[in-house]
Order: structure tokens, then sequence, then C-alpha cells
């Protein structure tokens, strides 16, 4: 009898819970609600900025930075990782809908809307017996003094990290082993966050202060010792005390043509000491442009700065604007004059080398750039090979990422695959 229950049994044709029998005690309706449900709002999702493309509406960039690109199904499980922030970058009317919210939440009720990070901390700034037993999200944008906006990042990568200054300290030694025992010079230079180097204009109290102050203090006190890096926090304050104003604009997340001046000299004078005697540097035109970080609370906000001069041998200025797009790697072949860096070099950096590449054209007769934003995408393959080819590998970093412990550049498989170009082409 057992024996015929079990052949019956194997005659059935495999059904979702959902679709059994009410009577059956499996039956879970509500589950296989859930699912359709989920399905259906996650096509939608996925399929508007594919609608909107077809209609000839195109998204703004909202954080100042390139769009992500849909990804390609051969990075594997990144594929759906990537997936969600290709959707949201995509939403044509993002921006509008931000804006909306704050209208609302400001004219009804007085206060700024609640967009955050989807990130949270405790707030350290209340007493132990209102601590919230669950996370306060961060704001994407904090609002500060004068005017002022900060990159709610800056906080979270400081109260959240995903993994220790330890490792993280312990990834860079690593970078700089990789680089050297090829036979190559090594240049670190990190990014110090606009919260780093204008603090007098965040607000007096905010969520994460405490948690946010001590790991900034400790990040400033071991990282440049413990990995070489260029530190450019003093050459950033003197800015201020030369032109009257913070080298970061109050409403961008990034600092303006100032910081990426002192980034290129920093950088030429690591791999030739002293070449930048003879530079000299003055502005020369005004620029303005939309802000980065007003959109992430729904205001639109502008940013003015100045182009400056480059002139290596003292009278020749060899500054011009180059196209921005290193997504690829980007070739910069300056003026060959007196006071340029001969070497040749191939550099990693972020958003904050956007600036800087003017500079880096003026400064250096032969450098690659590549924003080492997709290097996970080929496990740093493309990077290696762009880097292969030179004799000195910078690195730029913006701070946020290294206090957030997941750089993307310092992950294992990306490390493993640039020592394997790099020891493969060693340079004598």
């Amino acid at each position: 009898m057992a024996t015929g229950s079990r052949s019956s049994r194997t005659d059935l044709p495999p059904l979702h819970e959902s679709w059994l029998p009410k009577e059956h005690t499996l039956h879970k309706p509500r589950h296989g609600g859930r699912q359709r449900f989920a399905l259906i709002c996650a096509v939608i999702f996925f399929a508007a900025p594919l609608v909107s493309l077809g209609l000839g509406i195109r998204p703004g960039e909202i954080d100042n930075r390139v769009l992500v690109s849909f990804p390609s199904p051969t990075q594997g499980w990144s594929f759906f990782a990537r997936l969600p922030q290709w959707g949201s970058d995509h939403l044509t009317f993002r921006s509008v809908a931000l804006s909306s919210a704050d209208s609302i939440s400001r004219g009804l009720f007085g206060e700024p809307p609640s967009f955050t990070t989807g990130q949270g901390v405790t707030d350290p700034l209340a007493p132990p017996a209102q601590v919230p037993s669950t996370a306060l999200a961060i704001p994407r944008a904090i609002e500060g003094k004068n005017g002022w906006l900060y990159e709610g990042d800056d906080i979270v990568s400081r109260c959240l990290p995903a993994q220790s200054l330890n490792k993280t300290i312990a990834a860079l030694q690593r970078l700089r082993t990789v680089v050297e025992s090829s036979g190559r010079q090594f240049v670190l230079v990190i990014a110090p966050d606009k919260s780093t180097i204008v603090p007098q204009n965040l607000p007096d109290n905010y969520l994460g202060k405490q948690c946010a102050q001590a790991a900034t203090k400790q990040f400033w006190q071991r990282v440049p010792a413990a990995t070489g890096a260029l530190d450019l926090r003093a050459a950033l304050q003197a800015w201020t005390q030369r032109i009257g104003h913070p080298a970061y604009p109050p409403q961008d997340a990034h600092w303006s043509d100032e910081g990426a001046v002192t980034m290129t000299t920093a950088i030429a004078d690591a791999i030739q000491p002293g070449i930048t005697t003879t530079w000299q540097t003055a502005p020369v035109q005004k620029w303005q442009q939309a802000a980065d970080l007003p959109p992430l609370i729904g205001h639109k906000g502008l940013d003015d700065g100045y182009y400056y001069s480059l002139e290596p041998d003292g009278k020749t200025d060899t500054a011009r604007n180059v196209p921005f797009d290193f997504t690829t790697p980007l070739h910069l072949a300056g003026a060959d004059v007196p006071g340029t860096v001969k070497q040749s070099v191939g550099l990693l950096g972020d958003s904050f080398t956007i600036r800087a590449l003017r500079y880096l054209d003026a400064g250096f007769s032969d450098i690659d750039v590549l924003h080492y934003g997709d290097v996970d995408t080929d496990a740093g393959h493309t990077a290696g090979e762009m880097l292969a080819g030179d004799q000195v590998v910078a690195v730029e970093l913006v701070e946020r990422t290294l206090e957030s412990g997941n750089n993307i550049l310092l992950h294992p498989a990306v490390l493993d695959g640039i020592a394997k170009v790099l020891s493969a082409h060693p340079m004598h």
C-alpha cells in the first residue's frame, strides 16, 4: 500500500505551492500572490527606463558622475548587483520626484524630506536611555551652515565601514607591493572629503557626528604613515588663506580646480622631487556648472570657480580642457616643455580626477588615465593592461571610499588581476 502511494505521487506533475488545490495542506496563496506582485513591480521598474529611451527621453546626471551603463550578462553575479543601480540611474523623472517631495515636505510640515542613503547608524547624540533599537537613516545630503551641503556618504562610510581599517591598510600595502615588485614606481594620493577639509560648516549636531569624527581622526593618523599615501590636507587648507575661500564649493561633494592643481603638483613632485619648482599657475577663466548635491534633496544649485593656467617652465601655459570621460583608458600627451614629467605614467582615479585632467595633461608629457569604477567587471585586467605600458603607477582614491572599507579597486580579485598582468610585464 505504501508502494502504491509512492507510485501515485510520482505521477503528479510538479506544481508551485500557490497553484496547488485549495484543499491541499501545502496550499499558500498569499505567498504566490506576493511573488507575482513583486515580479510585476520589478518589470515596471526595469522597463520604465527602456520605454523612456524609446520615446526619446533621456535621464540627466544627478550625482555628478557618469550614469551606470547596462550591465553585461557575461559579468556573472555582478550583472544582478549592478542592475538595480542602472534602473535607478535611468529613471527619467527622478529629479522631478525629488523636487516635488521636497516642496511638499517643506511647505506642509516645515522640514526637509527624509532622503536617506539607505543605511543607518544609531544616533550617538541621543542620551543612552533614548537610543532607538533600530538604525536611524543618514540623509543623502546633509544641510549645513551658510547654505553648505555635505555628502551623506561621508558619514555612512565612517560609521558603517564594511571592514576594519586594518584590512583597508593591508589592501593598500598589497597594492603598493604589486606595483613595486613589477619594477614600477608607485604613488598613492588620497583626496580628502569636504567634511574633512571644511568641517566648520557642518551642522552643530547631526546623526553620526561622534563616530564620524573619531573615524576621521584615526584614518589620518594611521593611513598616510602606514601606506606612504600623499596627504594633501595642509596644501588644501593653504588655498583658503591664498584665495579667501575653501578649495571645495559649498554645494558640491568634490573639490574645485585648486584641489586638482594640488593633486597634480603632489604627484609630479612624488615622481621627480623638485620638478614643480618652476611651475607657475594663475586663474584664467571662470566656470559655472550645476552642483551635484542639491538634486539629492530635490533642489537645484550652481557651483562656480576658475580654470587655472599651468606653466611647467614658468612661461609656457600648457593647460587645456580635455575630454573628461575616462571610463576607458584615456591617453594624454601634453606639450613637451621643460618642467614636465617625462616618465610614462598610468593613473587610476575616481571622480576627483575629473578636474585634474586639465592639469595632468599640462604637467605630464605621457600619461594614461582610467576611472577604476568598473575594474571588477574583468577582475582588473583592463587596468593592468593599461598600467603595463607605464613606468609609474599613480592611484587617486577619495577618502570616503577608503573609510567605507569597500573601495572596489582594493577587492582581492581585482588586486590579483592587476598583479597577474604586471608580473607578466615587468618594467626593467
